[in-house]
C-alpha cells in the first residue's frame, strides 16, 4: 500500500475539522448575536430612563434619546416628584416595602412546606390538590380580582393593607415549583436515614428539607419580589385610600392627575406641573428596586432556574 493511502485519512480529517471549526464558529458569533439584542432590549430602556430626568420638553424630543441634558433639570424633577402631596410617594413607597415583604413572607411559609408536602407524602386528595395549583397557575390574576373583592369585602377587610398582602400570599407557582424541586432532588433515602435517627416530620423538615431548598427560596424569593412590586391592578381596585396606596398605583395616579402624558390636560389650579421628565424619574424610582434587588440576588435566581431539571 502507498503513501497516497495514508493521507488520504488525514485529508478527511482536516477537512472535517475545518468545517466543524467553522460551524463552532459560525454558531458563536451567533450566541453572541442573539445576547447583544436581548442587552440591547432590555438595557437601552434603562439607560433612557435615566437620561430622561435630565432634559426639558424640548430636549426630549430634540436631542439624542440617550444623551444627558442638564443637573439642574434632574434637580427640579427630583424636587417635582418628592414634592407631590408632601412627599407621599415615600408613603407609597414604604407601603410598597411592607406588602411586598408581608406577602413574601407568608407566601413562601405556605408554598415550601406545602411543595414538600406534595412531593414526599401520599394521601387522599393528593392528585387533586397538585391539579388546583396548576389550574391557579394558569388563571389569569384579572379573572380573580373580582371574586377576591367579594371575598375581602365580606369580612370587611377591604381598603386595607391586608386586602393587598393576603391574596398576594397566593403563590400557587410556588407551591408547584417547590414540589418539581422536592420531587427531583430530594433522595428518599435521606429522608429514611433521618427517620432511623428519630427524627419527626417537622424535623425532618425543618433540618433536611428547608437546607436543601436555599436556591429555590431565593428564585422564590425574587418571583414573589418582582411580582408583588409591580402589583398595579388589585391595589388598584381595592384601595380608595390614597394613604395606603402602593408605588405603581401611587405614581400612575400622579401622572393621571398631571399634563406628563396628555397632552392639553389642564391640572387643577395650584398643582405641580408635572412633565414627561418627571414621570420617568417617578418610573426610575419605581423600577430600581428591583434591578438592585436582582442584583445582589442573580446567583441564586441563577442557580434557582435550573431546580428540578436535572434529578439527583
Amino acid at each position: 500500500m502507498d503513501d497516497r493511502s495514508h493521507s488520504r485519512p488525514l485529508r478527511w480529517q482536516a477537512v472535517q475539522r475545518r468545517a466543524f471549526g467553522d460551524v463552532g464558529m459560525l454558531g458563536s458569533v451567533f450566541r453572541l448575536a442573539v445576547l447583544l439584542v436581548f442587552v440591547a432590549y432590555f438595557a437601552l430602556p434603562m439607560i433612557w430612563l435615566v437620561m430622561a430626568p435630565s432634559k426639558d420638553p424640548n430636549q426630549l424630543y430634540a436631542l439624542n434619546p440617550l444623551a444627558f441634558g442638564t443637573w439642574g433639570r434632574y434637580v427640579k424633577a427630583w424636587h417635582n416628584v418628592t414634592q407631590y402631596q408632601d412627599g407621599e410617594i415615600w408613603l407609597w413607597f414604604r407601603n410598597s416595602v411592607v406588602y411586598v415583604v408581608s406577602s413574601m413572607a407568608i407566601g413562601l411559609a405556605i408554598a415550601i412546606p406545602a411543595g414538600y408536602v406534595l412531593a414526599v407524602a401520599r394521601f387522599p386528595g393528593r392528585a387533586l390538590i397538585l391539579w388546583s395549583t396548576l389550574i391557579g397557575m394558569l388563571l389569569p390574576a384579572s379573572a380573580l380580582v373580582l371574586p377576591l373583592f367579594m371575598e375581602l369585602n365580606l369580612v370587611h377587610l377591604v381598603n386595607t393593607s391586608w386586602s393587598v398582602i393576603l391574596p398576594a400570599c397566593f403563590f400557587p407557582f410556588g407551591v408547584y415549583l417547590a414540589y418539581v424541586y422536592y420531587g427531583a432532588n430530594l433522595p428518599r433515602e435521606l429522608l429514611d436515614a433521618a427517620r432511623m435517627d428519630g427524627c419527626s416530620d417537622l424535623a425532618m423538615f425543618w433540618h433536611v428539607a428547608v437546607p436543601l431548598a436555599k436556591p429555590l427560596l431565593g428564585l422564590l424569593a425574587f418571583i414573589s419580589f418582582t411580582a408583588n412590586w409591580n402589583n398595579f391592578f388589585l391595589p388598584f381596585v381595592m384601595l380608595n385610600d390614597d394613604a395606603l396606596f402602593n408605588l405603581p398605583v401611587g405614581v400612575q395616579t400622579v401622572i393621571a392627575s398631571t399634563a406628563a402624558l396628555k397632552p392639553g390636560f389642564n391640572p387643577t389650579p395650584g398643582a405641580i406641573s408635572f412633565q414627561q421628565a418627571d414621570a420617568a424619574l417617578a418610573g426610575l424610582i419605581m423600577v430600581l428596586p428591583v434591578v438592585i434587588v436582582f442584583l445582589f440576588s442573580q446567583r441564586y435566581v441563577t442557580r434557582g432556574a435550573f431546580t428540578g431539571a436535572v434529578k439527583g
